[in-house]
């Protein structure tokens, strides 16, 4: 079971979706702008946030994860 835990977890590290995020806001500025280049950084700035709430869930899951199987492995004990 680890096992597949851990080639699932490297196969979705591999495996990289492009994603683009803006607010009309931005979207209307940024396009008005020539070249291009502070629309791909806002882009990369804003998917650079979003990842953090997801890091802060997972982490909070596994200690809870982690908290049920320690209890429950002292009450079979």
């Amino acid at each position: 079971m680890k096992f597949k835990i851990f080639i699932l977890f490297i196969l979705l590290l591999i495996v990289v979706l492009p994603a683009e995020a803006q607010c009309a806001m931005c979207r209307a500025v940024l396009e008005s702008e020539e070249g291009g280049q502070a629309a791909k950084g806002i882009n990369n700035g804003i998917v650079y946030l979003m990842i953090f709430p997801y890091l802060l869930i997972a982490g909070v899951g596994y200690a809870i994860y982690r908290s049920r199987k320690k209890a429950r492995s002292e009450n079979t004990d």
